[in-house]
């Protein structure tokens, strides 16, 4: 798994839709989740630290928690299917854990409010990512083919060794 950070909220150039993006901790991968105007609200209020007059139905879950003396332990992205991001809560009491299915963008928005990390699968990040850094992927992506191509057999030999121990 990998740990990622809000990165922020943007629109899509296409369809003006709005998207949250994800970046891990290297800022070399983003992930784009596209989300609705109204779950965009919520998390923008989140990132801003905003006080609402009346709480939003993400402060009220993250309330409940809070007075029942229940913790949000991380969230986990963990599967695309479909253009559709599945998301998990892990949610913990005392020596209890229970995990619970949501949508990634009201997982995200609770564990702003509640500081819990955001972690996301590497497979997830594999298949949906954009890269951030292309400059530093192809200084990488040289660096380990100087790599290779330099390499010889004798390079996976163990010296000091014979074969019999």
């Amino acid at each position: 798994m990998i740990e990622m950070k809000v990165a922020g909220i943007a629109l899509d150039a296409v369809s003006r839709n709005p998207v949250i993006l994800l970046r891990d901790a290297s800022e070399r991968r983003a992930l784009p989740i596209f989300i609705s105007n109204e779950q965009a609200r919520s998390i923008i209020v989140a990132l801003e630290n905003e006080e609402s007059v009346r709480p939003m139905t993400h402060d009220l879950f993250a309330n409940i928690l809070d007075d029942w003396d229940m913790t949000l332990d991380r969230v986990v992205i963990h599967s695309l299917k479909d253009n559709t991001f599945y998301a998990i809560m892990t949610i913990k009491q005392g020596e209890v854990t229970k995990e619970l299915d949501s949508r990634p963008s009201d997982a995200i928005s609770i564990a702003l409010r509640m500081g819990a990390p955001i972690w996301v699968m590497e497979e997830v990040v594999a298949d949906a990512s954009i890269p951030v850094d292309r400059e530093a992927d192809e200084a990488e992506k040289e660096a380990f083919r100087d790599f290779v191509s330099n390499l010889s057999p004798s390079d996976f030999t163990q010296k000091g060794r014979s074969s019999n121990q």
